[in-house]
């Protein structure tokens, strides 16, 4: 576990590559926000975090299944990562930005890859 990278994941790579091919410019895990977003769109005052289905607790999602080792130690671990998570939200949108969350399941073949990330620029550009 410790060889899992927190940064420049795959998931990521791919929204960022998406973005930046149609013109959107930002900061990449900008440390002055809280919770180190993975996109910082200034001008647009959005941010979008790219989340692992497994460590942040995607509810229903085949890929945040607990191991069947140490269950109690995935358990709070995950639980404090979700609690984390919606604090860092919380943070971000009393300080103006839009928070946007991709999930790592929804990028995993190419028709999801499209429609998750035409989906995103659409947020970003006409928000709800």
């Amino acid at each position: 576990m410790s060889k899992i990278s927190g940064k420049e994941t795959k998931p990521e790579i791919i929204v960022r590559k998406y973005l930046f091919a149609r013109g959107f410019r930002f900061r990449k895990n900008d440390k002055r926000y809280p919770g180190k977003p993975d996109v910082v769109l200034p001008k647009h005052k959005t941010v979008v975090f790219v989340h692992g289905c497994f460590w942040h607790g995607h509810v229903n999602c085949k890929k945040s299944k607990l191991p069947e080792t140490r269950k109690e130690f995935w358990k709070n671990k995950i639980l404090s990562n979700i609690s984390r998570d919606k604090d860092n939200v919380k943070s971000l949108k009393e300080q103006g930005w839009r928070v946007i969350v991709v999930w790592q399941c929804q990028l995993k073949n190419l028709k999801l890859i499209e429609e998750t990330c035409s989906n995103l620029v659409q947020n970003i550009i006409a928000p709800e």
